[in-house]
């Protein structure tokens, strides 16, 4: 006899698998500014609450919501550091240092265990200093190689994503709903676009994406709220299209007013 949850489970990892490598070819293939829209879209948390939902009710979706967006903050700090070390140092030491920085942040936020209005302001802080470091790291003009393609790129952000699908089930499932929501904030995509990028197309030119990312985290802090604030009285399906959309429409105002400034 089939076992269904073990097919649910592999289409689950399939469609997330297909979703996040599509995504980071899109974001070798363009222009910083344009590849950091796409990589701060919910393409790997997305997932996660989607299985969630199906597997959950709305209760548990709105405690696992304020736990990402607190930690959210936690990857604005990640997303950060690795924009200023990235030009000056290798992948493997960038990351390691901004991987300590967000379990660090992570496990201090988790300790605080801050209330919505908390979270706000961590996410309002983690904002600003960000946009203050950062504010010079935009340029456009930085050199970018040709990426080279290698046998292990698309294999290794699939076995990336695999596991963070199944960690955010089993965490969901064993530990409960802000274990889950952590979990699901874990900053896999940032981490598989900075090992794919910084080797292929350069340290200088992986940090302007970086830059260009936080904006588009101000929209994807937006979609975390909308979804907490939603999905109990209007349910996951409506809460969940309504982060969606949130987040498509801040990062398409980001895309026109670009292009209003630069016409």
């Amino acid at each position: 006899m089939l076992d269904w949850f073990w097919l649910a489970l592999a289409v689950k990892l399939a469609a997330s698998a297909g979703i996040v490598v599509a995504a980071s070819f899109l974001v070798e293939r363009s222009r910083p500014f344009l590849g950091a829209m796409i990589a701060t879209l919910p393409i790997s948390a997305g997932p996660a609450y989607v299985f969630l939902a199906l597997e959950h009710g709305p209760d548990f979706v709105a405690e696992s919501s304020l736990a990402s967006l607190s930690i959210n903050a936690a990857t604005i700090l990640f997303l950060t550091l690795y924009a200023k070390l990235a030009p000056h140092h290798s992948a493997a030491t960038s990351l390691g240092a901004c991987y300590i920085l967000w379990i660090a942040c992570t496990i201090a936020i988790t300790r605080m265990g801050p209330p919505l209005p908390g979270v706000l302001a961590l996410n309002i802080i983690s904002f600003m200093l960000g946009f203050i470091l950062l504010r010079h790291a935009t340029r456009e003009g930085a050199a970018v190689r040709k990426p080279m393609p290698r046998w292990w790129d698309v294999p290794a952000r699939i076995a990336a994503v695999m596991a963070i699908v199944v960690t955010v089930l089993v965490v969901g499932q064993a530990l409960g709903p802000r274990a889950a929501g952590i979990a699901a904030l874990m900053p896999v995509v940032l981490m598989s676009l900075a090992a794919t990028l910084h080797p292929r197309i350069g340290g200088a030119a992986t940090s302007v994406v970086f830059a260009h990312s936080l904006p588009g985290m101000v929209g994807f802090a937006l979609a975390l709220l909308v979804l907490h604030l939603s999905v109990v009285p209007l349910g996951s399906p409506v809460a969940l299209s309504l982060a969606l959309a949130s987040c498509l429409a801040w990062n398409g105002m980001l895309i026109l007013e670009r292009r209003r400034k630069m016409s």
